[in-house]
Protein backbone atom coordinates (compact mmCIF):
# COMPACT_ATOMS: atom_id res chain seq x y z
CA UNK A 1 0.00 0.00 0.00
CA UNK A 2 2.70 2.45 1.10
CA UNK A 3 4.71 1.66 -2.33
CA UNK A 4 1.59 2.33 -4.55
CA UNK A 5 0.87 5.71 -2.92
CA UNK A 6 4.79 6.55 -2.91
CA UNK A 7 4.62 5.73 -7.03
CA UNK A 8 0.99 8.06 -7.10
CA UNK A 9 2.99 10.41 -5.22
CA UNK A 10 6.03 10.92 -7.61
CA UNK A 11 3.54 10.41 -10.74
CA UNK A 12 1.94 13.23 -9.53
CA UNK A 13 4.70 15.48 -9.13
CA UNK A 14 6.54 14.33 -11.74
CA UNK A 15 3.43 15.04 -14.30
CA UNK A 16 3.00 18.93 -12.72
CA UNK A 17 6.13 20.43 -14.45
CA UNK A 18 5.13 22.64 -17.36
CA UNK A 19 6.80 25.15 -19.79
CA UNK A 20 7.06 29.20 -18.57
CA UNK A 21 7.82 30.91 -21.68
CA UNK A 22 9.46 33.86 -20.33
CA UNK A 23 11.46 31.94 -17.60
CA UNK A 24 15.23 32.82 -17.97
CA UNK A 25 14.01 36.06 -20.19
CA UNK A 26 13.44 38.08 -17.26
CA UNK A 27 16.91 37.45 -15.69
CA UNK A 28 18.52 38.08 -18.74
CA UNK A 29 16.55 41.43 -18.99
CA UNK A 30 18.20 42.47 -15.24
CA UNK A 31 21.66 41.17 -15.86
CA UNK A 32 21.81 43.32 -18.93
CA UNK A 33 20.02 46.29 -17.46
CA UNK A 34 22.47 46.08 -14.57
CA UNK A 35 25.31 46.05 -16.37
CA UNK A 36 24.47 48.47 -18.68
CA UNK A 37 21.88 50.30 -18.03
CA UNK A 38 19.93 49.27 -20.86
CA UNK A 39 16.67 47.24 -21.36
CA UNK A 40 16.45 44.06 -23.41
CA UNK A 41 13.38 41.88 -24.63
CA UNK A 42 12.65 38.78 -26.36
CA UNK A 43 10.19 39.26 -29.28
CA UNK A 44 7.71 36.31 -29.44
CA UNK A 45 4.94 37.25 -31.60
CA UNK A 46 2.94 39.00 -29.37
CA UNK A 47 1.03 42.22 -28.85
CA UNK A 48 4.00 43.26 -27.19
CA UNK A 49 6.07 43.70 -29.49
CA UNK A 50 4.16 46.22 -32.04
CA UNK A 51 4.93 48.48 -28.59
CA UNK A 52 8.45 47.61 -29.21
CA UNK A 53 8.22 48.82 -32.48
CA UNK A 54 6.83 51.97 -31.35
CA UNK A 55 9.81 52.47 -28.95
CA UNK A 56 12.00 51.81 -31.60
CA UNK A 57 10.83 53.88 -33.93
CA UNK A 58 10.60 56.84 -31.67
CA UNK A 59 14.41 56.27 -30.68
CA UNK A 60 15.13 56.04 -34.78
CA UNK A 61 13.55 59.18 -35.33
CA UNK A 62 15.76 61.41 -32.71
CA UNK A 63 19.13 61.51 -33.20
CA UNK A 64 21.16 58.38 -32.20
CA UNK A 65 23.47 58.02 -29.90
CA UNK A 66 25.32 55.69 -28.34
CA UNK A 67 22.90 54.45 -25.73
CA UNK A 68 20.46 54.43 -27.98
CA UNK A 69 22.11 52.37 -30.31
CA UNK A 70 22.98 49.67 -27.81
CA UNK A 71 19.19 50.12 -26.87
CA UNK A 72 17.62 49.05 -30.32
CA UNK A 73 20.14 46.25 -30.79
CA UNK A 74 19.22 44.84 -27.69
CA UNK A 75 15.36 45.07 -28.89
CA UNK A 76 15.95 44.34 -32.46
CA UNK A 77 19.35 42.52 -33.39
CA UNK A 78 18.05 39.15 -35.02
CA UNK A 79 20.89 37.09 -33.92
CA UNK A 80 20.32 38.56 -30.48
CA UNK A 81 16.42 37.51 -30.19
CA UNK A 82 18.08 33.92 -31.95
CA UNK A 83 20.38 33.52 -29.10
CA UNK A 84 17.40 34.66 -26.74
CA UNK A 85 15.78 31.34 -28.07
CA UNK A 86 18.40 28.61 -26.74
CA UNK A 87 16.53 29.65 -23.36
CA UNK A 88 13.47 28.11 -24.73
CA UNK A 89 15.59 24.92 -25.78
CA UNK A 90 17.33 25.11 -22.47
CA UNK A 91 13.94 25.22 -20.74
CA UNK A 92 12.30 22.47 -22.38
CA UNK A 93 15.61 20.06 -21.27
CA UNK A 94 15.10 21.36 -17.75
CA UNK A 95 11.26 20.06 -17.68
CA UNK A 96 12.18 17.64 -19.41
CA UNK A 97 14.47 16.39 -16.73
CA UNK A 98 12.18 16.77 -14.10
CA UNK A 99 9.55 14.47 -15.50
CA UNK A 100 9.46 10.69 -14.75
CA UNK A 101 9.67 7.92 -17.64
CA UNK A 102 5.96 6.81 -18.45
CA UNK A 103 4.41 3.50 -16.58
CA UNK A 104 4.40 0.87 -18.87
CA UNK A 105 1.02 -1.14 -19.10
CA UNK A 106 1.19 -4.84 -20.01
CA UNK A 107 -1.87 -6.98 -20.79
CA UNK A 108 -2.73 -10.14 -22.46
CA UNK A 109 -5.54 -12.41 -22.96
CA UNK A 110 -5.44 -16.28 -23.89
CA UNK A 111 -8.76 -18.21 -25.95
CA UNK A 112 -8.72 -21.89 -25.51
CA UNK A 113 -8.05 -23.72 -28.77
CA UNK A 114 -9.91 -26.47 -28.49
CA UNK A 115 -13.65 -25.17 -27.67
CA UNK A 116 -12.98 -26.48 -23.99
CA UNK A 117 -12.29 -24.28 -20.90
CA UNK A 118 -12.39 -20.58 -20.70
CA UNK A 119 -10.23 -17.84 -21.40
CA UNK A 120 -7.44 -16.65 -19.36
CA UNK A 121 -6.15 -13.11 -19.41
CA UNK A 122 -3.87 -10.78 -17.19
CA UNK A 123 -2.48 -7.22 -16.86
CA UNK A 124 0.44 -5.61 -15.16
CA UNK A 125 1.25 -2.04 -14.59
CA UNK A 126 5.25 -1.15 -13.59
CA UNK A 127 7.22 2.00 -13.29
CA UNK A 128 11.13 2.40 -12.98
CA UNK A 129 11.53 2.42 -9.21
CA UNK A 130 14.96 3.96 -9.93
CA UNK A 131 13.80 7.38 -11.30
CA UNK A 132 12.09 8.15 -8.00
CA UNK A 133 15.84 8.44 -6.07
CA UNK A 134 17.48 9.88 -9.04
CA UNK A 135 14.40 12.63 -10.16
CA UNK A 136 15.93 15.29 -7.36
CA UNK A 137 19.62 14.68 -8.58
CA UNK A 138 18.54 15.03 -12.52
CA UNK A 139 16.43 18.11 -11.91
CA UNK A 140 19.41 19.61 -9.63
CA UNK A 141 21.51 18.91 -12.94
CA UNK A 142 19.13 20.42 -15.40
CA UNK A 143 18.69 23.36 -13.27
CA UNK A 144 22.42 24.35 -13.31
CA UNK A 145 22.48 23.71 -17.04
CA UNK A 146 19.79 26.14 -17.79
CA UNK A 147 21.39 28.80 -15.20
CA UNK A 148 24.80 28.52 -17.12
CA UNK A 149 22.58 28.78 -20.54
CA UNK A 150 20.59 31.87 -19.18
CA UNK A 151 24.41 33.58 -18.23
CA UNK A 152 25.94 32.55 -21.28
CA UNK A 153 22.88 34.40 -23.19
CA UNK A 154 23.36 37.59 -21.04
CA UNK A 155 27.16 37.45 -21.63
CA UNK A 156 25.85 37.63 -25.90
CA UNK A 157 23.83 40.69 -25.27
CA UNK A 158 26.60 42.33 -23.36
CA UNK A 159 28.93 41.40 -25.95
CA UNK A 160 26.97 42.56 -28.62
CA UNK A 161 26.42 46.05 -26.82
CA UNK A 162 30.17 46.45 -26.67
CA UNK A 163 30.04 45.43 -31.06
CA UNK A 164 27.71 48.63 -31.01
CA UNK A 165 29.23 50.96 -29.10
CA UNK A 166 32.33 50.14 -31.11
CA UNK A 167 30.59 50.85 -34.44
CA UNK A 168 28.67 54.13 -33.34
CA UNK A 169 32.32 55.41 -32.61
CA UNK A 170 33.18 54.47 -35.67
CA UNK A 171 30.41 56.07 -37.59
CA UNK A 172 30.90 59.46 -35.26
CA UNK A 173 34.68 59.13 -36.18
CA UNK A 174 34.24 59.10 -39.84
CA UNK A 175 31.33 61.86 -39.89
CA UNK A 176 33.76 64.15 -38.49
CA UNK A 177 36.55 62.88 -40.88
CA UNK A 178 34.34 63.67 -43.88
CA UNK A 179 34.25 67.24 -42.64
CA UNK A 180 37.60 67.86 -42.70
CA UNK A 181 38.07 66.17 -45.80
CA UNK A 182 35.26 68.48 -47.24
CA UNK A 183 36.84 71.87 -45.82
CA UNK A 184 40.60 70.23 -47.04
CA UNK A 185 38.89 69.89 -50.80
CA UNK A 186 37.27 72.96 -50.31
CA UNK A 187 40.58 74.33 -49.95
CA UNK A 188 42.41 72.76 -52.30
CA UNK A 189 40.62 73.44 -54.97
CA UNK A 190 40.52 77.03 -54.09
CA UNK A 191 44.35 76.86 -53.96
CA UNK A 192 44.62 75.00 -57.54
CA UNK A 193 42.43 77.65 -59.00
CA UNK A 194 44.68 80.96 -57.00
CA UNK A 195 47.35 78.60 -58.48
CA UNK A 196 46.34 78.47 -62.14
CA UNK A 197 45.51 82.33 -62.27
CA UNK A 198 49.27 83.03 -60.90
CA UNK A 199 50.54 80.70 -63.11
CA UNK A 200 48.67 83.03 -65.60
CA UNK A 201 50.01 85.99 -64.83
CA UNK A 202 53.83 84.52 -64.74
CA UNK A 203 54.06 84.41 -60.69
CA UNK A 204 54.74 80.51 -60.30
CA UNK A 205 56.26 77.59 -62.07
CA UNK A 206 54.54 75.35 -64.00
CA UNK A 207 55.81 73.06 -61.28
CA UNK A 208 54.22 75.14 -58.58
CA UNK A 209 50.64 74.66 -60.39
CA UNK A 210 50.86 70.97 -61.13
CA UNK A 211 51.60 70.05 -57.54
CA UNK A 212 48.64 72.19 -56.48
CA UNK A 213 46.36 70.57 -58.70
CA UNK A 214 47.56 67.26 -58.10
CA UNK A 215 46.49 68.02 -54.66
CA UNK A 216 43.23 69.08 -55.12
CA UNK A 217 42.51 65.95 -56.95
CA UNK A 218 44.29 63.60 -54.24
CA UNK A 219 41.67 65.27 -51.89
CA UNK A 220 38.95 64.59 -54.17
CA UNK A 221 40.12 61.03 -53.88
CA UNK A 222 40.53 60.94 -50.69
CA UNK A 223 36.90 62.34 -50.23
CA UNK A 224 35.60 59.59 -52.26
CA UNK A 225 36.94 56.91 -50.28
CA UNK A 226 35.71 58.79 -47.01
CA UNK A 227 32.71 58.94 -48.10
CA UNK A 228 32.14 54.96 -49.10
CA UNK A 229 34.03 53.82 -45.36
CA UNK A 230 31.05 55.91 -43.78
CA UNK A 231 28.53 54.30 -46.10
CA UNK A 232 30.21 50.60 -45.10
CA UNK A 233 30.30 51.97 -41.45
CA UNK A 234 26.40 53.00 -40.92
CA UNK A 235 25.30 49.43 -42.69
CA UNK A 236 27.69 47.41 -40.46
CA UNK A 237 25.82 49.51 -37.48
CA UNK A 238 22.37 48.88 -39.64
CA UNK A 239 23.01 45.09 -39.37
CA UNK A 240 24.35 45.03 -35.40
CA UNK A 241 20.89 46.73 -34.93
CA UNK A 242 18.70 45.29 -37.08
CA UNK A 243 17.30 47.95 -39.15
CA UNK A 244 15.82 48.02 -42.79
CA UNK A 245 14.05 50.53 -44.73
CA UNK A 246 13.01 53.33 -43.61
CA UNK A 247 14.85 52.57 -40.39
CA UNK A 248 17.87 53.25 -41.73
CA UNK A 249 17.88 56.94 -42.25
CA UNK A 250 18.83 57.43 -39.00
CA UNK A 251 20.72 60.26 -37.86
CA UNK A 252 23.85 61.31 -35.79
CA UNK A 253 24.64 64.75 -34.98
CA UNK A 254 27.37 64.50 -31.88
CA UNK A 255 30.96 63.73 -32.26
CA UNK A 256 33.18 61.83 -30.57
CA UNK A 257 32.88 63.07 -26.66
CA UNK A 258 36.38 64.48 -25.05
CA UNK A 259 38.71 61.80 -22.95
CA UNK A 260 37.67 61.60 -19.05
CA UNK A 261 39.49 64.09 -16.88
CA UNK A 262 40.65 60.82 -14.85
CA UNK A 263 40.83 57.28 -15.83
CA UNK A 264 38.99 54.74 -14.33
CA UNK A 265 40.57 52.85 -11.45
CA UNK A 266 42.22 50.03 -13.58
CA UNK A 267 44.43 48.26 -9.92
CA UNK A 268 41.80 45.56 -9.91
CA UNK A 269 40.22 45.00 -13.20
CA UNK A 270 41.73 41.33 -13.03
CA UNK A 271 39.66 40.56 -9.97
CA UNK A 272 36.85 42.11 -11.26
CA UNK A 273 36.80 40.51 -14.45
CA UNK A 274 36.86 36.96 -12.95
CA UNK A 275 33.94 38.02 -10.58
CA UNK A 276 31.98 39.30 -13.22
CA UNK A 277 32.45 38.02 -16.10
CA UNK A 278 29.34 36.22 -16.89
CA UNK A 279 30.74 33.56 -19.21
CA UNK A 280 33.37 32.41 -16.45
CA UNK A 281 30.21 32.33 -14.07
CA UNK A 282 28.51 29.92 -17.19
CA UNK A 283 31.85 27.34 -17.13
CA UNK A 284 32.03 27.19 -13.37
CA UNK A 285 28.20 26.09 -13.14
CA UNK A 286 29.20 23.83 -15.96
CA UNK A 287 31.78 22.15 -14.10
CA UNK A 288 29.44 21.96 -11.15
CA UNK A 289 26.57 20.28 -13.68
CA UNK A 290 29.31 18.19 -14.79
CA UNK A 291 30.35 17.16 -11.22
CA UNK A 292 26.84 16.29 -10.60
CA UNK A 293 25.99 13.99 -13.13
CA UNK A 294 29.57 12.19 -12.28
CA UNK A 295 27.71 11.62 -8.94
CA UNK A 296 24.34 10.70 -10.50
CA UNK A 297 25.75 8.09 -12.30
CA UNK A 298 28.49 6.34 -10.08
CA UNK A 299 25.32 6.69 -7.79
CA UNK A 300 23.37 4.10 -9.81
CA UNK A 301 26.29 2.48 -11.51
CA UNK A 302 25.02 -0.84 -9.44
CA UNK A 303 21.24 -0.46 -10.39
CA UNK A 304 19.99 -1.44 -13.30
CA UNK A 305 16.35 -0.86 -13.58
CA UNK A 306 14.00 -1.53 -11.51
CA UNK A 307 10.59 -1.81 -12.56
CA UNK A 308 7.91 -1.83 -9.54
CA UNK A 309 4.18 -2.35 -10.20
CA UNK A 310 0.79 -4.41 -10.03
CA UNK A 311 -0.22 -7.48 -11.27
CA UNK A 312 -3.86 -9.33 -12.12
CA UNK A 313 -3.92 -12.56 -13.76
CA UNK A 314 -6.57 -14.76 -13.71
CA UNK A 315 -5.95 -19.05 -14.78
CA UNK A 316 -8.76 -20.65 -16.78
CA UNK A 317 -9.64 -22.76 -14.30
CA UNK A 318 -7.90 -21.23 -11.40
CA UNK A 319 -8.66 -18.49 -8.81
CA UNK A 320 -8.18 -14.68 -9.97
CA UNK A 321 -4.53 -13.29 -8.51
CA UNK A 322 -3.50 -10.07 -7.56
CA UNK A 323 -0.36 -8.65 -6.51
CA UNK A 324 2.60 -6.60 -6.94
CA UNK A 325 5.58 -7.70 -9.32
CA UNK A 326 9.30 -6.75 -9.40
CA UNK A 327 11.72 -6.30 -12.42
CA UNK A 328 15.26 -6.21 -11.95
CA UNK A 329 17.96 -5.39 -14.82
CA UNK A 330 21.66 -7.19 -13.50
CA UNK A 331 24.39 -4.83 -14.24
CA UNK A 332 26.58 -7.64 -15.28
CA UNK A 333 28.33 -6.82 -18.38
CA UNK A 334 27.39 -2.62 -18.33
CA UNK A 335 27.88 -1.00 -15.19
CA UNK A 336 27.81 2.68 -16.65
CA UNK A 337 31.15 2.19 -16.57
CA UNK A 338 31.72 3.69 -20.23
CA UNK A 339 29.36 6.73 -19.62
CA UNK A 340 31.17 7.38 -15.82
CA UNK A 341 34.41 7.90 -17.96
CA UNK A 342 32.94 10.11 -20.51
CA UNK A 343 32.01 11.94 -17.43
CA UNK A 344 34.95 12.59 -15.66
CA UNK A 345 36.66 13.11 -18.90
CA UNK A 346 34.54 16.16 -19.96
CA UNK A 347 34.59 17.38 -15.76
CA UNK A 348 38.14 17.40 -16.01
CA UNK A 349 37.84 19.16 -19.77
CA UNK A 350 35.30 21.69 -17.89
CA UNK A 351 37.93 22.21 -15.26
CA UNK A 352 40.61 22.81 -17.74
CA UNK A 353 38.49 25.35 -20.23
CA UNK A 354 37.61 27.43 -17.13
CA UNK A 355 41.47 27.66 -16.20
CA UNK A 356 41.76 28.68 -19.48
CA UNK A 357 39.30 31.14 -19.43
CA UNK A 358 40.13 32.25 -16.52
CA UNK A 359 44.06 32.80 -17.53
CA UNK A 360 43.14 34.73 -20.62
CA UNK A 361 40.83 36.79 -19.30
CA UNK A 362 43.44 38.11 -17.40
CA UNK A 363 45.55 38.41 -20.02
CA UNK A 364 42.98 40.23 -21.92
CA UNK A 365 42.40 42.81 -19.18
CA UNK A 366 45.89 43.11 -18.71
CA UNK A 367 46.45 43.82 -22.98
CA UNK A 368 43.14 46.05 -23.00
CA UNK A 369 44.30 48.07 -19.80
CA UNK A 370 47.74 49.07 -21.49
CA UNK A 371 45.83 49.92 -24.88
CA UNK A 372 43.54 51.90 -23.24
CA UNK A 373 46.55 53.93 -21.45
CA UNK A 374 48.44 53.95 -24.94
CA UNK A 375 46.10 55.87 -26.40
CA UNK A 376 44.73 57.94 -24.07
CA UNK A 377 48.69 58.88 -24.02
CA UNK A 378 48.30 59.81 -27.87
CA UNK A 379 45.29 61.19 -27.98
CA UNK A 380 45.71 63.60 -24.81
CA UNK A 381 49.39 64.52 -26.43
CA UNK A 382 47.57 65.42 -29.52
CA UNK A 383 44.86 67.58 -27.54
CA UNK A 384 47.52 69.09 -25.17
CA UNK A 385 50.40 69.33 -27.82
CA UNK A 386 50.42 68.65 -31.26
CA UNK A 387 47.46 70.53 -32.04
CA UNK A 388 48.11 73.72 -30.40
CA UNK A 389 51.61 73.29 -31.65
CA UNK A 390 50.09 73.43 -35.38
CA UNK A 391 47.72 76.34 -34.56
CA UNK A 392 50.49 78.48 -33.77
CA UNK A 393 52.33 77.32 -37.05
CA UNK A 394 49.69 78.79 -38.65
CA UNK A 395 49.09 81.92 -37.00
CA UNK A 396 52.83 82.91 -37.43
CA UNK A 397 52.83 81.62 -41.31
CA UNK A 398 49.58 83.80 -41.84
CA UNK A 399 51.65 86.25 -40.27
CA UNK A 400 54.76 86.00 -42.40
CA UNK A 401 52.86 85.81 -45.41
CA UNK A 402 50.79 88.82 -44.86
CA UNK A 403 54.26 90.62 -43.90
CA UNK A 404 55.51 89.12 -47.90
CA UNK A 405 58.31 86.95 -45.61
CA UNK A 406 57.26 83.45 -47.20
CA UNK A 407 54.95 82.08 -50.36
CA UNK A 408 51.64 81.52 -50.79
CA UNK A 409 52.34 77.30 -50.40
CA UNK A 410 54.04 77.55 -47.41
CA UNK A 411 51.02 79.04 -46.31
CA UNK A 412 49.17 76.55 -47.53
CA UNK A 413 51.03 73.63 -46.22
CA UNK A 414 51.12 74.45 -42.68
CA UNK A 415 47.23 74.29 -43.01
CA UNK A 416 47.21 70.99 -44.55
CA UNK A 417 49.36 70.23 -41.87
CA UNK A 418 46.79 71.35 -39.23
CA UNK A 419 44.06 69.05 -41.24
CA UNK A 420 46.35 66.40 -40.78
CA UNK A 421 47.08 66.84 -37.23
CA UNK A 422 43.40 67.21 -36.75
CA UNK A 423 42.47 63.59 -38.59
CA UNK A 424 45.38 62.01 -36.26
CA UNK A 425 43.50 63.39 -32.85
CA UNK A 426 40.21 62.22 -34.28
CA UNK A 427 41.20 58.67 -35.12
CA UNK A 428 43.12 58.49 -31.43
CA UNK A 429 39.66 59.50 -29.66
CA UNK A 430 37.97 57.26 -31.49
CA UNK A 431 40.79 54.65 -31.52
CA UNK A 432 40.44 55.42 -27.45
CA UNK A 433 36.62 54.85 -27.33
CA UNK A 434 36.12 51.86 -29.06
CA UNK A 435 39.24 50.21 -26.89
CA UNK A 436 36.92 51.40 -23.50
CA UNK A 437 34.20 49.44 -25.26
CA UNK A 438 36.83 46.52 -25.72
CA UNK A 439 37.98 46.75 -21.97
CA UNK A 440 34.28 46.92 -20.65
CA UNK A 441 33.01 43.41 -22.35
CA UNK A 442 36.27 41.77 -21.25
CA UNK A 443 35.21 43.42 -17.22
CA UNK A 444 31.67 41.86 -18.02
CA UNK A 445 29.59 45.79 -17.36
CA UNK A 446 30.17 49.79 -18.25
CA UNK A 447 33.26 51.16 -16.47
CA UNK A 448 32.39 54.35 -14.87
CA UNK A 449 33.25 57.68 -16.52
CA UNK A 450 34.94 60.39 -15.06
CA UNK A 451 34.06 64.23 -15.85
CA UNK A 452 34.76 65.37 -19.26
CA UNK A 453 37.65 67.75 -19.89
CA UNK A 454 36.29 71.15 -21.59
CA UNK A 455 36.84 71.86 -24.52
CA UNK A 456 37.48 75.20 -25.77
CA UNK A 457 36.97 76.59 -29.54
CA UNK A 458 40.43 76.59 -31.54
CA UNK A 459 40.93 80.49 -31.51
CA UNK A 460 41.61 80.32 -27.72
CA UNK A 461 45.03 79.76 -26.14
CA UNK A 462 47.10 76.68 -27.57
CA UNK A 463 47.49 75.02 -23.95
CA UNK A 464 43.64 74.48 -24.09
CA UNK A 465 41.66 71.02 -25.63
CA UNK A 466 40.57 71.94 -29.17
CA UNK A 467 36.82 70.88 -29.65
CA UNK A 468 37.45 68.68 -32.80
CA UNK A 469 38.18 69.50 -36.16
CA UNK A 470 38.84 73.20 -37.49
CA UNK A 471 36.48 75.61 -38.65
CA UNK A 472 36.71 75.75 -43.15
CA UNK A 473 40.11 77.24 -44.09
CA UNK A 474 40.03 80.91 -45.21
CA UNK A 475 41.14 81.66 -48.66
CA UNK A 476 44.70 83.29 -48.09
CA UNK A 477 45.03 86.81 -50.26
CA UNK A 478 47.18 87.13 -53.35
CA UNK A 479 50.76 88.01 -53.39
CA UNK A 480 50.97 91.54 -52.58
CA UNK A 481 48.43 92.05 -49.94
CA UNK A 482 49.79 94.44 -47.20
CA UNK A 483 50.81 93.67 -43.96
CA UNK A 484 47.66 92.92 -41.55
CA UNK A 485 45.02 93.23 -44.83
CA UNK A 486 45.50 89.48 -45.63
CA UNK A 487 43.04 86.88 -44.23
CA UNK A 488 43.29 84.97 -41.18
CA UNK A 489 43.15 81.25 -41.84
CA UNK A 490 43.16 79.84 -38.49
CA UNK A 491 39.85 81.24 -37.50
CA UNK A 492 37.02 79.30 -38.65
CA UNK A 493 47.82 43.53 -8.20
CA UNK A 494 47.48 40.41 -7.66
CA UNK A 495 49.01 37.95 -9.39
CA UNK A 496 47.52 36.55 -12.73
CA UNK A 497 47.32 32.98 -11.35
CA UNK A 498 45.75 33.37 -7.57
CA UNK A 499 42.51 31.68 -7.44
CA UNK A 500 41.94 31.95 -11.15
CA UNK A 501 38.09 30.69 -10.49
CA UNK A 502 37.47 33.15 -7.75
Amino acid sequence: MRLSLLVGAALLAGGCASIQKERGHAEVAALVEERLGRKTRWNQGTPEDAEVARHLDALLKEDLTSDHSVEVALLNNPALQATYEDLGVSQADMVQAGLLSNPTLDGSIGFPISGRGASEHEVSLVQDFVDLFTLPLRKRVAREQFMADTLRVAHEALATAAKVRKAFSEVQALQQLMELRRMALQAAVAAADLSARLRAAGNITELELASEQAAAEGARLELAEGELALVEAREHLNRLMGLWGPRTQWTLSEKLPPLPDQEVSLAHLESLAIRHRLDIDAARKQVMLLWNALELARSTRFFGRVDVGVHEHRDADGPRLFGPTLSLELPIFDQRQALIARLEAQHRQGERRLMELSVNTRSEVRAARARLLALRLVADRYRRVVLPLREKVVEQSQLQYNAMQIGLFQLLSAKREQVDAYQGYIEAVRDYWMARADLEQLVGGRLREGSAAPTPSPSQPSQRVPPGPPGPPAQPAPPGTPSGHGQDVTHGTESPHEHPHD
